[in-house]
């Protein structure tokens, strides 16, 4: 008895054993295997302070940075606020991105649910006409139910039941790509962010070309008084036989001219107002223009504080970390495919032939559980394929996520330079028209006495029209540069009243923590 003992544990441990190592083999073997992954090139680093003028560049950390100004202070227009106020609402684009974001939600909703177990409840009935001369059949009339009597034919069969199904995420491949799943649902968030600091420059920059065409507008009806002085100045010398028909004709004709441009200006004014009301989401209809003088406009001065904190401020390099932040755990959610995987599947029930049994306990009790373990050994070629797939698409990301950094980098250095540049040849532009206009003083005095030549006249009055709306054309041009810098730094979604859905706010917090990998995924 004692022999027969042990030599049943000697076989029970030769059986543990022999499970172990076949299992050990099972789970090291397909992961010796996982190719060798592509590295990225090294990046250069970025400077530690712009090249910007002076006037605008921080001297400590603690200096102010334009965008952490708000939209009120900055712009310091309340019909520029009320527009953006209104477009946060409205404005159709942001509206489709809203739903973006709510797809993103629902993704890691999705994800979240995949490494839970599956509870599925099964009901049934069933009838069943069995051959006499099948194996099935004929075994059928062979057998008896409890009653004593035979089984019916046809065989009917009535199922209650729970099924559980779930995957044991040994690898953290599920949870990975629920964390994937919950960055880029952050990096959506920060796209339709970045959309919102988009939305605000072009309302502002719209509006203030606005201004510079009604300008335009006010010059040329300067303009056109000036020359229609000038052709019944020439009339008048001509009725008196102090001059020919042909000065008369060419003042007629740049009063034409002026006259026409005029309507085109209009035109343009509308196209304008037009598209600061599709911005804000509404139909056409008048923009309130303010009565400070369009010259003597001035924002607020620009600080470009430190390259660094574009990454903070600069939604779009934000939505580009996350992204590249999801492309290192889709690496690793395919690296984990490489390794086995373990389902474990259960079951319990009542199954009967007739319902008076349905219930009965334990004879009608069915139940089942079983374990899977399944790791892949020949022909990976499709498992490799996604492997190396998500590799190059981390690296796509990382340089994608380099590209956005130097992008917003280059964009303040010109946009800074742009606003100095302007603004110094506005005050230049500024004093030519200053001379221009006592230079034409003085071209009509000395044509009224006849010292001066009526081409001279109008070369002088060109001059000047084309100096006024260069002047104009070079003042929106700061004004708009001051606008995209403002931007480009990160401005536009800081307000300084109550936030009108400036910020998307989920429905549903994420409550676990994410989960990032190194970058760039390892070997």
């Amino acid at each position: 008895m004692n022999r027969l003992l042990t030599s049943t544990n000697a076989s029970f441990k030769s059986l543990i054993l022999t499970t172990s190592i076949v299992a050990s083999l099972v789970l090291i073997v397909p992961g010796c295997r996982i190719p060798q992954l592509q590295q990225p090139e090294p990046a250069h680093e970025t400077p530690d302070r712009y090249n910007a003028p002076q006037s605008m560049e921080s001297t400590t950390q603690l200096d102010e940075n334009s965008a952490c100004v708000s939209i009120d202070e900055f712009f310091d227009n309340p019909v520029i606020v009320s527009l953006v106020d209104e477009a946060l609402i409205n404005n159709q684009e942001l509206r489709i991105l809203n739903q973006d974001i709510q797809i993103a939600q629902n993704e890691i909703l999705k994800r979240r649910g995949a490494y839970l177990p599956f509870l599925n409840f099964v009901s049934g009935a069933s009838l069943t006409k069995s051959s006499d001369y099948s194996p099935f059949g004929a075994g059928e009339q062979q057998l008896y139910n409890p009653s004593g009597t035979t089984f019916p034919q046809p065989l009917p069969n009535f199922l209650i039941a729970g099924e559980v199904s779930w995957q044991i995420d040994i690898w953290r491949q599920l949870r990975n790509a629920r964390d994937a799943a919950t960055l880029r649902y952050l990096g959506t968030t920060e796209g339709r962010n970045y959309m919102v600091t988009r939305l605000v420059a072009e309302i502002a920059e719209k509006y203030y070309l606005l201004l510079a065409l009604d300008k335009r507008l006010e010059t040329l009806d300067m303009t056109i008084e000036l020359q229609e002085k000038s052709l019944s100045m020439s009339k008048s010398k001509k009725e008196f036989g102090r001059d020919s028909e042909f000065p008369v004709q060419r003042f007629q004709a740049d009063v034409r001219r002026f006259q026409s441009d005029k309507l085109l200006i209009k035109q343009q004014i509308i196209e304008t107002e037009n598209r600061i009301n599709f911005l804000a989401g509404r139909y056409p209809q008048p923009i309130p223009r303010p009565s400070q003088e369009f010259l003597d406009l001035n924002l607020h001065t620009l600080k470009v504080g430190f390259p660094s904190q574009l990454l903070l401020n600069r939604t779009d390099i934000r939505q580009a970390e996350r992204e590249l932040e999801a492309a290192g755990l889709d690496v690793k959610v395919a690296r984990a495919r490489f390794y086995p995987q373990l389902f474990i599947t259960a079951g319990v029930g009542y199954d009967a032939f007739n319902t008076r049994y349905l219930l009965l306990t334990p004879a009608s009790l069915i139940y089942n559980i079983a374990g899977d373990l399944t790791a892949p050994v020949i022909n990976r070629f499709a498992i490799k394929a996604d492997y190396m797939s998500a590799n190059a698409k981390q690296i796509q990301s990382l340089v994608n996520y380099q590209r956005t950094i130097l992008n917003a980098f280059t964009e303040v250095i010109n946009l800074t330079n742009k606003v100095e540049n302007y603004g110094n040849s506005v005050e230049l532009k500024k004093q030519q028209v200053k001379s221009l206009e006592s230079a034409i003083d003085n071209a009509i005095k000395l044509y009224n006495a006849a010292r001066f030549d009526y081409l001279e006249v109008l070369l002088v009055q060109r001059d000047l029209n084309q100096a006024r709306l260069d002047l104009i054309d070079t003042k929106q041009g700061q004004l708009s540069a001051i606008v995209n810098a403002y931007q480009a730094l990160g401005g536009g979604l800081n307000r300084s009243g109550p936030p009108q859905e400036i910020l998307y706010l989920p429905n549903e917090t994420v409550e676990e923590e994410v989960v990032v990998p190194p970058v760039p995924e390892a070997n």
